[in-house]
């Protein structure tokens, strides 16, 4: 269950799985979500074209308007034709969560924020889905070397 407030955040409540909707896998999965101006923004867009709002309604439908839509479907629908383009046809949501968390800690983002926006503790954040540029580590050896150089 996704509730959206205007304070610019997501209560995230359940998940849905496989089609069912039931408790997300862990504790820490039940959060508040920040929301990025510009996704609230398309978010309220699509609000507003959406056909069913109410507090029975999906944010993202299915085509019969009774389930939510899948996953997959969305993936093989609408995100992989544009990655295939791009050459990387091989991404999958997995993929896109560990680039947000890597990217985040390139961009110096406090990985304890990145943990609970994800709804992972920060040693899974840190040991699973982030993984360091090349250029960073490049950087560190030579912080290290011109330690012992200088």
């Amino acid at each position: 269950m996704l509730q959206i407030s205007n304070e610019g955040v997501a209560s995230i409540q359940e998940r849905v799985y496989r089609g069912t909707v039931d408790t997300p896998k862990t504790e820490k999965s039940v959060r508040i979500a920040a929301l990025s101006s510009g996704l609230r923004r398309d978010l309220e867009a699509w609000l507003q074209s959406s056909p069913d709002t109410g507090p029975n309604g999906w944010l993202f439908p299915s085509d019969n308007l009774k389930t939510p839509i899948s996953r997959d479907n969305v993936m093989y629908r609408n995100i992989r034709p544009t990655l295939s383009k791009a050459g990387v046809g091989w991404v999958d949501f997995h993929v896109m969560r560990r680039t947000h968390s890597s990217l985040m800690r390139e961009l110096g983002v406090d990985p304890k924020i990145v943990a609970d926006q994800q709804g992972h503790t920060l040693d899974v954040n840190l040991n699973v889905y982030t993984e360091s540029s090349v250029k960073s580590r490049i950087e560190a050896v030579e912080t290290l070397e011109s330690a012992f150089v200088n």
